[in-house]
């Protein structure tokens, strides 16, 4: 999808962090960008900003868990901007670390609804809109690096982010033939404000914890300018787009644990034989084109 001046972005979770830099790079770029958030009041400092220069933009108060008001703030968007281009699933959340058979109940269901199921509704109440006025078109989940290469103790964050990249890859597959693209956006630290988001987030969907809970220990030490710039990742979203890309990662630091992962993969299958007969009657489990799409991402051209 190269031409997106002028075309139409929803974008969940925008009015912070990731979400807040995709729009504002969507913004840079000419395009109508559609700020959904639970937070209105988050909604609402940061419009101004897109005013100022000129950006068109919408803000919608937006629960991805609840199906029924994605399918009005669906309507509204249509409604300010017409036909919807870009579906960015961002919105997402995390809990407190925890070995796996510590988590508690409410931890799961809560991060699970909103950082999965929220992307289905997302996909399920915008998609077909693309796919129905036939214009190119391009969806978006954020996953995250955790999706990939494991951080200890974080075994909701990292799952949940890791179903989002196979979501995505199976929608790739669902898209081909379309002008619709499907990417898995994988990010590493970014500058952000996920563990104030998420406390606020929960309390406003009525998720209790006990008072003496931990607080979740913090995954990446102070690094100063070393975190990514939120606005830099949306351009590297952006880019992805352009692209078809369909993964976007934004840390070639991570090239090394990712590489010993695969490694490590292709050593637990046994040594023996492949069976040329099994190739051929199971072919749409052992061929997959989407994974030959994939072209090497140059280095950034804006800088």
């Amino acid at each position: 999808m190269e031409n997106v001046k002028g075309k139409v972005a929803f974008i969940t979770g925008a009015a912070s962090g990731i979400g807040l830099g995709i729009a504002k790079a969507f913004g840079e770029a000419g395009m109508k960008a559609v700020i959904a958030d639970l937070r209105k009041s988050a909604i609402d400092e940061v419009i101004p900003y897109f005013e100022e220069r000129g950006w068109p933009v919408h803000g919608i108060q937006l629960n991805v868990t609840d199906r029924e008001a994605y399918v009005r703030a669906a309507d509204e968007a249509e409604e300010v901007f017409g036909k919807i281009h870009i579906l960015v699933n961002n919105a997402g959340v995390e809990v407190p670390a925890n070995k796996v058979w510590d988590i508690p109940y409410e931890d799961i269901d809560f991060i699970t609804e909103v950082n999965f199921k929220g992307v289905l509704n997302g996909i399920h109440t915008i998609l077909p809109r693309i796919l129905k006025h036939g214009e190119e078109g391009h969806v978006v989940s954020t996953a995250s690096q955790s999706g990939l290469s494991v951080v200890p103790a974080f075994a909701m964050y990292n799952s949940t982010k890791a179903a989002i990249i196979a979501l995505m890859e199976t929608l790739a597959c669902d898209l081909m033939g379309t002008n619709v693209g499907a990417s898995a956006f994988c990010p590493g630290p970014i500058e952000g404000n996920l563990r104030n988001t998420s406390k606020e987030v929960s309390a406003m969907m009525g998720l209790k914890r006990e008072n003496n809970a931990p607080p979740p220990p913090r995954r990446v030490p102070e690094r100063g300018n070393l975190l990514m710039d939120p606005v830099e990742a949306g351009r590297r979203v952006l880019r992805g787009i352009r692209r078809k890309d369909l993964y976007i990662f934004t840390h070639s630091e991570f090239k090394d644990v990712m590489t010993k992962k695969c490694n490590a993969m292709l050593r637990a299958y046994p040594d023996q034989p492949v069976n040329e007969e099994f190739m051929r009657l199971f072919s749409i489990l052992t061929v997959n084109p989407i994974y030959d799409m994939q072209t090497q991402v140059p280095a950034p051209d804006w800088k």
